[in-house]
C-alpha cells in the first residue's frame, strides 16, 4: 500500500486547510487511516483517525473541536478539515494505515503504512 499525502501550507492563526491522503495499492488494507503529527524537535503525535464506514472518528484532545476526521466513499482517501488553527499546529502531518483495529490505535508503532509527510505552518 502507497500512501500520498497533500494539502499542507502556510496559513495565519485562525485560518483552516485541509489534508488528503490517499491510498493505492492494496487499498483494501486500510481498515484504520490515522493522521499524526510531529514538530521539530518533538516526537511523532497522534491526531485523528477513522476507521471504516460506520464507525465514529476519534481525535487527540488537543484538536477536538476543531480538527475533523473523514474518509470518501471508496474509503481510499482520508482527509482531515483543519480549523481554527493555532501556531502550536505547526507540523509535518503524516498518514497513516494498518489492517485491523488496535486499542493502541493513537501509536505510531502500531502502523503499517505511512505517506511521505506535508508540511504545515501557522503563522501568529
Amino acid at each position: 500500500v502507497q500512501l500520498q499525502a497533500s494539502g499542507g501550507g502556510l496559513v495565519q492563526a485562525g485560518g483552516s486547510l485541509r489534508l488528503s491522503c490517499t491510498a493505492s495499492g492494496r487499498a483494501s488494507s486500510t481498515y484504520i487511516m490515522v493522521w499524526f503529527r510531529q514538530a521539530p524537535g518533538k516526537e511523532r503525535e497522534f491526531v485523528a483517525g477513522i476507521r471504516s464506514a460506520g464507525f465514529n472518528p476519534y481525535y487527540a484532545d488537543s484538536v477536538k473541536g476543531r480538527f475533523s476526521v473523514s474518509r470518501d466513499s471508496t474509503e481510499t482517501t482520508v482527509y482531515l478539515q483543519m480549523n481554527s488553527l493555532k501556531p502550536e499546529d505547526t507540523a509535518v502531518y503524516f498518514c497513516a494505515a494498518r489492517v485491523r483495529w488496535t486499542v493502541m490505535y493513537y501509536a505510531p508503532a502500531q502502523y503499517d503504512y505511512w505517506g511521505q509527510g506535508t508540511l504545515v505552518t501557522v503563522s501568529s
